[in-house]
């Protein structure tokens, strides 16, 4: 048995709103051990919503309806899942009664459009909403069919999912198994890459393992099915252990995991600093460095120095260097992670300068060229250079450039003598 999602709106299908009921619901069937197969997004025209309806029914065996409840004349959902299963509607006594003393406590009348929400499908319970004027649904049009019906705003189908829907899908059999998945993360190599190195795990039964990318990473997810979140964790346990030892420093972190927490942790753990200096970054990797809590205790500061008279007067950069070689080049990124380490005195020091375009490029220096200066305890220096692409956007370069900063740092910490 499968779930399928379906969530009416026409707004979703014109990118106005982001559809985060989908993501909570999928989620929430993971946790209760159900499959979850398809999502399907529909306007609110009811020919379009029954052959959704039917290829479904074709497909699933409990199918999750959301949006399309209200008292408007586009909130068709209801009426057409009771047309489509030939059933008529009924008024529902107990519904206008709830409507009207919630309308009344916010000291307003109930309008006569609402009565349109009282209407359900004819033998379908009725599933509360504790919140909002719309009450769902529960209802077996079929004996493999089972249909849950919730109002588009997500805190009133939070509510009703947890304190209705799940008690009643626990009271079917569900719940005795869960899903659970751990997410691991990589920067530095290739989703193809990384995918032909791991290749064989791709064909396991349980847990299974899917690759997916993200900006400028990849991660594998590893997913599990048993009894209980301690169970899919000894599931789990080894083939993670054996998925970071085949990508060895390309492997960084898990789940919430980021570049700058796992580079702050490491950090932390001997007890040293970090300083940065930014050009085509503009203050992006001093933010990712405070974005974690507590990482004043490491990243003592920045200097965003984007014109060469603040690399120059500063962070000592030599003027002729930049006038041989460009600000954006080997020599000039260590000097910047030399200068602001020495300046802020701290242990470690980053550079990083590039061109995050679309415009200064050049056939020697094009779109996306980055370097990195690391600076170290012994104001030793090395340089990394990155070529992130002609065509990518501008805030695609300035992400992956303060990540790839991180990333080398990273290395750093985990690899010297």
């Amino acid at each position: 048995m499968s779930a399928e999602i379906i969530c009416v709106g026409t707004e979703m299908l014109l990118g106005d709103i982001l559809n985060s009921n989908a993501q909570f619901l999928a989620k929430q069937l993971a946790q209760l051990g159900i499959p979850h197969h398809y999502q399907t997004v529909v306007g609110d025209n009811p020919e379009r919503l029954k052959q959704v309806i039917e290829i479904a029914t074709s497909r699933a065996q409990i199918l999750i309806f959301t949006g399309g409840l209200g008292p408007t004349p586009d909130d068709l959902t209801c009426e057409t899942i009771a047309d489509f299963f030939g059933v008529p509607l009924v008024e529902r006594a107990e519904i206008i009664e709830d409507m009207a003393q919630k309308f009344a406590q916010r000291g307003r009348v109930m309008s006569p459009s609402n009565r349109k929400q009282a209407l359900i499908p004819q033998g379908a319970e009725i599933l509360p909403n504790p919140t909002g004027t719309a009450p769902g649904i529960i209802w077996q049009p079929r004996p493999n069919v089972t249909i849950f019906t919730f109002p588009g705003v997500p805190s009133e189908m939070y509510r009703m999912w947890e304190e209705t829907a799940v008690p009643y899908l626990k009271g079917q059999g569900w719940g005795q198994e869960i899903i659970y998945s751990r997410s691991l993360r990589f920067w530095g190599i290739g989703e193809s890459a990384l995918a032909e190195k791991v290749a064989p795990y791709f064909n396991l039964p349980n847990p299974t393992v899917a690759p997916y990318a993200g900006t400028g990473e990849v991660r594998l997810r590893i997913s599990a099915k048993a009894a209980s979140e301690a169970a899919a964790e000894d599931l789990i346990a080894p083939i993670e252990k054996q998925i970071k030892e085949i990508a060895g420093l390309d492997y960084y972190g898990i789940d919430n995991d980021t570049l700058a927490s796992v580079a702050g942790k490491l950090l932390q753990a001997s007890g040293e600093t970090l300083s940065v200096a930014e050009s085509c970054t503009g203050g992006g990797l001093g933010q990712m460095l405070t974005d974690i809590s507590g990482s004043s205790e490491y990243f003592w500061g920045g200097v965003i120095s984007y014109d060469n008279s603040v690399k120059i007067g500063l962070l000592g950069v030599n003027p002729d260097d930049l006038a041989k070689f460009g600000a954006v080049s080997a020599t000039v990124a260590e000097q910047m992670a030399l200068g602001v380490k020495t300046r802020l005195s701290t242990t470690w020091g980053l550079g990083v300068t590039g061109i995050a375009g679309p415009t200064g490029g050049t056939d020697t220096k094009p779109v996306g060229l980055v370097y990195i200066g690391l600076a170290g305890p012994k104001d030793e220096v090395a340089s990394f250079e990155y070529r992130f692409g002609t065509t990518r956007n501008r805030s695609y370069i300035r992400y992956v450039s303060a990540c790839a900063a991180l990333d080398v740092l990273r290395r750093k910490l985990l690899t010297r003598q």
